[in-house]
């Protein structure tokens, strides 16, 4: 017997319904075209960034000092430029998707294993290489080099791993985890740091060349960024930041001399800010906690 025309559009409406869901299988795995894109160009970045490292290494390695007509700065730059679009790029696939409604759990499983190439592998890989260079008189440097880099990939996919936890719509948050605040340090974040500061090195490098040791520093550098990203320190998020965000003048005047000073000296600007950025984290967390209570004495 087939069912009447009315139970054939209530069955539809029905499924339609379930569709909506965020939980239906077929809801979670929608792949939306411009937030998935924009996932893509970020692994791309990452890829390349990866690229560039081994390119670099490989220009050190030549006896002519170059590979592919380009000096080890100039495929280090790269690499920095690449991690930096990628973390562009990673901003723009979240705030694509919440503008449009078109979340899903698939993006996000997406985009975290993005992250991990861009923002795990390629930073670690880049101070591995990086590091190379000046270590000739600490042969023992480069035993434990690629230790460092590994304890900072794991922290990088262990915070990812926690986010997704985290904000699963499946489980129950407490209010003070509904905040809009990234609990550790965000990977973007660790990786721009991390890109920053060979930059930054760079720059010191090419004024002169006996600056180059500071990068041994970058393990040590490695090895607190991957302990803020596994914190419990919470780090100011730009989320709510959209197209209908009201501001000041004063603010959006402020904004764009940062903008002019990024552009103009951005080898000091960009280290400058993701330094500021941790700091502003790192103080406000201690300033939340308050000195600690004293013990009271007897009645």
């Amino acid at each position: 017997m087939r069912p009447s025309p009315e139970q054939s559009e209530k069955a539809h409406e029905a499924d339609l319904a379930d569709r909506e869901d965020p939980f239906h299988v077929t809801r979670a795995s929608r792949i939306y075209f411009l937030p998935n894109l924009m996932t893509a160009g970020n692994l791309f970045c990452g890829f390349m960034a990866v690229i560039s490292c081994v390119h670099a290494r490989l220009a050190e390695s030549a006896l002519t000092g170059e590979y592919l007509d380009q000096s080890p700065s100039d495929h280090y730059r790269a690499a920095v430029y690449l991690i930096i679009g990628a973390a562009a790029f990673d901003s723009l696939d979240g705030r694509l998707a919440r503008l449009g409604g078109r979340e899903s759990l698939f993006g996000a499983e997406f985009d975290s294993l993005a992250d991990v190439v861009s923002f795990g592998a390629a930073p670690a890989l880049l101070v591995f290489f990086f590091i190379l260079s000046p270590t000739q008189g600490f042969p023992w440097f480069r035993q434990v080099g690629w230790f460092v880099g590994f304890v900072y990939l794991l922290c990088a996919a262990m915070r990812l791993a926690r986010f997704n936890v985290i904000t699963n719509p499946v489980l129950r948050r407490s209010q003070k985890e509904l905040s809009s605040d990234f609990v550790g340090l965000p990977v973007p974040a660790a990786a721009a740091t991390v890109a920053a500061t060979v930059l930054f090195l760079l720059r010191l490098a090419d004024s002169d060349k006996s600056l180059n040791r500071f990068s041994l520093l970058l393990p040590f550098l490695m090895l607190l960024i991957a302990t803020l990203m596994m914190s419990t320190v919470r780090f100011p998020s730009g989320k709510k930041l959209d197209l209908q965000t009201q501001t000041r003048l004063r603010w959006l005047l402020v904004f764009v001399v940062l903008v002019g000073l990024i552009v103009l000296f951005h080898e000091i600007a960009l280290i400058c800010i993701c330094l500021a950025y941790i700091g502003f984290g790192l103080v406000r967390h201690w300033r939340r906690r308050g000195p600690p209570a004293r013990p009271r004495g007897p009645a």
